[in-house]
């Protein structure tokens, strides 16, 4: 597990959609352990593969650890299944776009779909500020920031 280097705004890697993970074997396991150590250091709440380098669909959150018992989860290959269709605005910073808050729109709820790094596949409703975490996150799966979809505070 290591601290890897953020990519910023400007590097080519955010700008592309992330390919899918086909293997999951140790190579998966130890990015998954370098973004969550990486997250940590850099104190956010949920980082993805682009944002150190790796375009792969993979990305963590650990939306609870500043406030209470930390509670990390890594998904693999993940979708929307559904949405819902109010949506709040709310500021968001980024760890890519540092030192900057954007307000970006978001559905109060997502139902999400993925894979578990052991390869298998989990469902799970995210709302409050786990639904903003992961459609944050899978932006970053699709080489989308915040500064395309929000309006800087």
């Amino acid at each position: 597990m290591a601290v890897q280097h953020l990519r910023l705004d400007g590097d080519p890697v955010l700008r592309e959609a992330a390919a899918p993970v086909v293997q999951f074997d140790a190579s998966l396991t130890a990015l998954i352990a370098d973004l969550f150590a990486t997250m940590y250091a850099a104190k956010g709440r949920g980082l993805a593969a682009p944002q150190v380098g790796v375009s792969q669909r993979v990305f963590v959150i650990d939306t609870t650890w500043k406030d209470a018992a930390p509670h990390p989860v890594a998904f693999v290959n993940p979708e929307i299944i559904a949405a819902a269709s109010v949506l709040r605005q709310g500021p968001e910073g980024c760890l890519s776009i540092p030192d900057r808050t954007f307000n970006v729109l978001r559905p109060v709820w997502v139902d999400l779909g993925w894979t578990s790094p052991a390869g298998i596949g989990q469902t799970a409703r995210f709302d409050g500020i786990s639904a903003v975490c992961v459609c944050h996150e899978l932006d970053h799966l699709n080489g989308v920031l915040i500064t395309d979809s929000g309006t800087e505070i």
